[in-house]
């Protein structure tokens, strides 16, 4: 199975670059699974179930979110009703979404995606590992789902890393979002897991990680908050990872990072 994961869309400049670059890799890349982490992708803050449904429309097959996905309230019913979006697994029982969803290829082919968030830094939720040791309770390689692929929404490498190597061997791939800084360590562990601390933005990368540069400058001068982020309004970069399994165990094959730049 070959998988595309889309990193953090920021703003509509995100947006844009998703809209345009699925369609034409999907096509030529011969892609089989498209997943977007679209969690700042409504002005900077949170999405839309608009924004959701402009991204099916194209092509996009799942949505992950994040620490953001609560930020617009609009998208509250439909975290419960679509199952193709999904927020962090580790977040407390009874939050309303899910942290996890099997999207399904027209081939029949199952793919499990699940998200967690990481805590250094983070906010103070349930343990990322126990929330995904349940799921994978009941989703096995080769068994029962075709590939696993996991979102840590994270800022600390170490905490990303350590994560991947506790999985090596029973997911397909570990990739890491929310610091918007794409890096270059893509790699396949030695048990067969793909990897990637952190697979980047969709959105203006001439800014700050998406954002309009005078506020967080403000913010890094002054020491305190001032006014709210805006987001940038240029032109987008695309950032994706691009992962390939092996129909027998589930495995990673092949691991590419993709930057496509306006």
């Amino acid at each position: 199975m070959r998988i595309l994961y889309c990193g953090d869309v920021v703003g509509r400049p995100g947006r844009e670059a998703v809209i345009k670059n699925v369609p034409i890799l999907r096509e030529e890349r011969k892609i089989d699974m498209v997943v977007v982490n679209a969690e700042n992708a409504a002005h900077g803050f949170g999405l839309t179930p608009a924004v959701c449904k402009d991204f099916f429309s194209i092509g996009v097959d799942g949505i992950t979110t994040g620490n953001h996905v609560f930020d617009q309230r609009e998208i509250m019913p439909f975290l419960d009703s679509d199952k193709r979006i999904i927020r962090p697994l580790n977040y407390p029982s009874g939050t309303i979404g899910r942290g996890s969803m099997i999207l399904e290829t027209k081939e029949g082919k199952k793919l499990l995606v699940a998200q967690v968030m990481g805590r250094v830094f983070m906010e103070a939720l349930d343990c990322p590992v126990q929330a995904l040791e349940k799921v994978l309770d009941s989703a096995t390689l080769s068994l029962n789902v075709n590939a696993i692929l996991v979102d840590i929404h994270a800022e600390a490498t170490s905490e990303k890393i350590s994560f991947a190597h506790c999985f090596d061997g029973k997911v397909s791939a570990v990739f890491g979002t929310h610091t918007h800084v794409p890096t270059a360590d893509e790699c396949i562990l030695k048990k067969g897991t793909a990897y990637l601390s952190d697979v980047g933005m969709c959105g203006d990368y001439d800014s700050v990680l998406g954002f309009e540069e005078e506020t967080p400058i403000a913010r890094l001068k002054r020491q305190y908050p001032s006014e709210r982020l805006v987001p940038s309004k240029g032109k987008g970069t695309f950032c994706a990872v691009l992962v390939e399994t092996d129909d027998k165990t589930g495995l990673a094959l092949n691991i590419e990072r993709i930057m496509i730049k306006p």
